[in-house]
């Protein structure tokens, strides 16, 4: 038996959708990109969406929108893809690390207040793993420092708190399209918003600046650049995957749900694994992205060997993520890093691994990876 990890389920439509783009005159600056957004509004009920090149893209926009520059500062989730942290530095202004809570690696909101000042201009969340944190405790705390947010919600298509999606809580929030994300367009992303001025201001920045799309000129090839601006556009060949997963995306959530309750109850019982138990989240609808175990009482080594054992029995695995985003040599380099500050985070870095529940896993798939799990946690070496 082999699993992957993120295994897109791309059919016939996907193909056949992707042929017809192929054999037209436009593969840019198209209706099915427009299709596309739409339907994304549709689905998370977002006022606007805006199609990107990539996750990153949205959140870099937004950024520029708000005119970031150096000396501002923005807090961040040290437990991100490091993607979250490189759209704030690339507008010079600086990423203020905060730590992750104990509970589920979400940023700890306890220890926001403390890092904001008068350099701080917005506050960046990561709903990690799909699921969500608690917003109104954070827009409570913006609202108080006039602060913007920005919600990367790359691993959190459908999660939702009280019915209102994430991403819709803050001043934008940002979708991840990679092909192992819950959905894909095989690269891509969305950015989506409730503020009309935002959006139209957003919109042009990715096109390069220019005032007028391809579709709103009067005249051919006629048209101005107010503002500057980058190529973040998403092609009509990734928007035409986008629109067949998109019909697809409640079956595909549904799926992973089943499959992380199904882990849950074959590991729960398991003295050495710490799980994060969906139950626990009233509020909240939580569209889990994988399945989470943190080993209490493994090293880096150790855990490795894990992986590399996992490996061999053709199990897809992965570390979300190796190294809280401040420890990367990168950022600690230039900012330097205090290990008792992201002690929280370095517990998930360091001790946890992540295991698939997409839609191409199923109960027969899970048993076997529970199966393996359980003897090497017996084994000397763990």
């Amino acid at each position: 038996m082999k699993i992957d990890f993120g295994k897109p389920l791309i059919n016939n439509k996907e193909k056949k959708i992707v042929d017809k783009v192929l054999n037209s005159p436009i593969l840019v600056h198209g209706k099915l990109m427009q299709k596309f957004e739409s339907m994304f509004s549709k689905f998370t009920k977002a006022p606007f969406a805006i199609s990107t090149s990539s996750c990153t893209a949205a959140m870099h926009l937004f950024y520029l929108a708000l005119n970031l520059k150096a000396g501002d500062e923005v807090i961040v989730s040290s437990q991100t893809h490091v993607a979250t942290a490189h759209a704030i530095e690339l507008t010079g202004a600086k990423p203020i690390f905060v730590d992750s809570n104990k509970e589920d690696g979400n940023i700890d909101i306890n220890k926001i207040e403390k890092k904001i000042n008068n350099k701080t201009k917005a506050i960046s969340i990561v709903h990690y793993l799909g699921v969500p944190v608690d917003m109104p405790k954070v827009l409570k705390l913006a609202k108080k420092y006039n602060l913007k947010v920005m919600e990367d919600c790359a691993l959190a298509i459908g999660s939702k708190i009280k019915n209102k999606h994430v991403g819709l809580f803050g001043d934008a929030g940002a979708f991840s399209f990679y092909p192992a994300k819950h959905m894909t367009t095989a690269e891509g992303g969305m950015l989506i918003c409730r503020d009309k001025k935002l959006a139209k201001k957003i919109k042009i920045i990715r096109g390069i600046g220019v005032d007028k799309s391809f579709d709103k000129r009067k005249f051919p090839g006629i048209y101005n650049v107010p503002v500057l601006g980058l190529n973040y556009r998403l092609s009509e060949i990734n928007s035409a995957i986008g629109i067949e997963q998109l019909k697809k995306i409640k079956k595909f959530i549904y799926k992973r749900k089943i499959n992380y309750k199904y882990f849950f109850n074959n590991l729960k019982n398991e003295r050495r694994l710490k799980l994060i138990n969906l139950n626990n989240y009233k509020a909240s609808e939580i569209s889990p992205y994988c399945f989470p175990i943190i080993i209490k009482d493994i090293n880096i080594n150790k855990r490795s060997k894990l992986l590399l054992n996992l490996k061999k029995f053709n199990i897809g695995t992965s570390v979300y993520y190796p190294h809280p985003v401040p420890r990367l040599i990168y950022y600690k380099n230039k900012y330097g890093y205090k290990k008792i500050e992201f002690k929280n985070a370095e517990i998930f870095s360091d001790k946890m691994i992540v295991l698939p529940i997409g839609p191409h896993i199923n109960f027969k798939m899970i048993n076997y990876m529970s199966d393996k799990i359980k003897k090497l946690l017996t084994k000397k070496f763990l």
